[in-house]
């Protein structure tokens, strides 16, 4: 069985400020190094084979938090790099129900239809994450994974896993940063052993429930 932990990057700038990330390549945050520091201890007792990554260096520096203590290659792969926001990177949550309310209203209520101006369409989101999961599986048999990501991504993976089309993505609950999902592979599919969590981290309100005016 080969064991892949899908986690969400640490906390970054672009959380605090609340504006959309997508491909900025954002500085972390002060709470992001500490959860990083959490999440290496966590993953101190946990053997890993192969350790991948996005390209972004929220992702990049989770990776290698990840990685502390095993010393693996940190390999970067761009299909689990985060959706491509187009016109809406770089702006406030607040903005877009009046500069763009139908792009909005389908992020909040059909986000499988999304897609901003300039920006990737969800749905290529949701077959990158499925093939770029299915190749790390296929290329580490009976191995265990550690694959940094993305909020929007790690959730297009999620549905992807539990065998729903992309239709039913609004029903998978977001993850909170440097939340981790544990995925088995068995006879060619993902199973969700579990999925969004932070008990490496101190009891505190989440980013996720802290910024929930923008994901009703």
């Amino acid at each position: 069985m080969t064991s892949i932990y899908l986690v969400r990057h640490c906390q970054a700038q672009g959380n605090v400020n609340r504006v959309f990330q997508g491909r900025i390549d954002s500085e972390i945050s002060e709470e992001g190094r500490r959860q990083l520091d959490r999440l290496a201890e966590r993953f101190r007792r946990i053997p890993l084979d192969a350790v991948y990554t996005s390209p972004l260096q929220r992702a990049r520096l989770t990776a290698e938090a990840l990685n502390r203590y095993h010393g693996l290659p940190v390999r970067t792969d761009a299909r689990f790099i985060e959706i491509d926001g187009g016109c809406w990177e770089g702006h406030s949550w607040e903005e877009f129900p009046h500069t763009d309310p139908q792009q909005c209203d389908d992020w909040l209520n059909a986000p499988w239809r999304f897609q901003t101006r300039g920006g990737e369409a969800m749905a290529c989101v949701y077959a990158r994450m499925a093939e770029g999961l299915t190749a790390v599986a296929a290329a580490h048999p009976g191995e265990a994974v550690a694959v940094a990501s993305h909020g929007c991504a790690i959730r297009n993976a999620l549905c992807w896993a539990r065998g729903w089309p992309i239709e039913r993505l609004g029903e998978v609950p977001w993850a909170d940063n440097t939340a981790v999902a544990l995925l088995a592979w068995e006879e060619g599919r993902p199973r969700i052993v579990f999925e969004n969590d932070c008990s490496h981290l101190e009891e505190k309100p989440s980013q996720v429930e802290t910024s929930s005016w923008w994901r009703k």
